[in-house]
């Protein structure tokens, strides 16, 4: 290469050089987006991906500008109804760590509490008081490192719409798990409020799967005249079967969640799961923007009065005029 087509190629070189700086300078500018990384703890089981609620709680953190697999990462911890294993899932979700723990369930919050005092948690999904509970130290300034959704106390007002609905019923079977913490809180509800309504109350223990499937084949020798769930995994897992069980020997249903009624079961009163998760994300949006825990008031949800017209066509039922008017949901 002779002088002159050296001096052209180092012109072109510096030509590009001009061109390509400021370019290349402001590539080198921009910071990465910070991935933030919290952590999902359940007392149930991975969800079903045709339920028609499947990835509300991401689609929430999305409208809010969090982004899984963008500038958000979500470990999932699943104990599968298995509650003893809770515990050690939120120590392994504390030591990875996370900046935030979503406790799904009564069950995740009191697992999440103590395995950290430090990270921020967002309780969801409880049907119970988490002051209560010992979870916080009031609802609107719970202090600590937990906030959350909670519900109010609403088995009286269940229990009213029910005889209301069926005004002959005397006997009622409750399904609980009794180790679930929030299904003591149930318990003591029903316990306090059945007199009111001259109940007389049968409580059905349900710790697993083959228990509930045991109790529900001698409903019909029991003969009760309703049949009621506490909101746990057990019952949730197979809320199709206890409606269509209850529905075969001609008795009402009742339960605290709106997924329930979509299931079959006769009616609810109360909140439902994909509602108190976008919820949850709305708490985590605000925690991730640098508000403390212990100063979001814990929100108690919205409850709604649902029933389900299939089921109660089925019972032979016909809701009262006054009763109607309340309805917020029909499936």
């Amino acid at each position: 290469m002779n002088a002159r087509t050296c001096l052209r190629v180092l012109i072109a070189m510096a030509a590009l050089g001009v061109l390509l700086g400021p370019l290349d300078s402001n590539v080198v500018a921009q910071p990465l987006p910070r991935v933030h990384r919290i952590g999902w703890l359940s007392q149930g089981s991975a969800p079903d991906k045709t339920n028609p609620d499947f990835g509300d709680f991401q689609r929430s953190l999305r409208d809010l500008g969090h982004v899984e697999g963008k500038n958000l990462t979500i470990e999932y911890r699943y104990a599968d109804g298995q509650l003893k294993r809770l515990d050690e899932l939120a120590r392994e979700l504390a030591r990875l760590p996370v900046e935030i723990i979503v406790a799904s369930g009564e069950s995740a919050a009191l697992a999440a509490k103590g395995a950290t005092m430090t990270i921020p948690i967002v309780a969801t999904e409880m049907s119970w008081d988490p002051v209560k509970a010992g979870l916080a130290v009031s609802l609107s300034r719970p202090g600590g490192n937990l906030t959350g959704i909670a519900s109010e106390e609403l088995w009286e007002k269940r229990l009213a719409v029910l005889k209301e609905l069926a005004p002959k019923i005397s006997k009622i079977a409750v399904l609980w798990n009794p180790a679930n913490p929030g299904n003591g809180a149930c318990r003591s509800e029903i316990i306090a409020a059945a007199p009111r309504f001259k109940l007389d109350v049968r409580w059905v223990e349900i710790a697993d799967l083959p228990a509930l499937d045991r109790a529900l084949i001698t409903l019909s020798t029991d003969s009760p005249d309703a049949l009621a769930a506490c909101w746990d995994i057990v019952s949730m897992a197979k809320a199709e079967t206890i409606a269509r069980s209850a529905l075969k020997i001609g008795i009402p249903t009742l339960a605290p969640l709106s997924e329930y009624v979509r299931a079959g079961v006769l009616l609810s009163f109360g909140t439902s799961l994909s509602a108190q998760r976008r919820s949850a994300a709305r708490y985590i949006s605000k925690l991730l923007q640098g508000t403390l825990p212990g100063d979001l008031a814990i929100e108690n949800s919205q409850p709604k009065l649902v029933i389900n017209a299939e089921t109660l066509q089925g019972l032979g039922l016909t809701a009262p005029v006054s009763l109607q008017v309340r309805v917020d949901e029909v499936y």
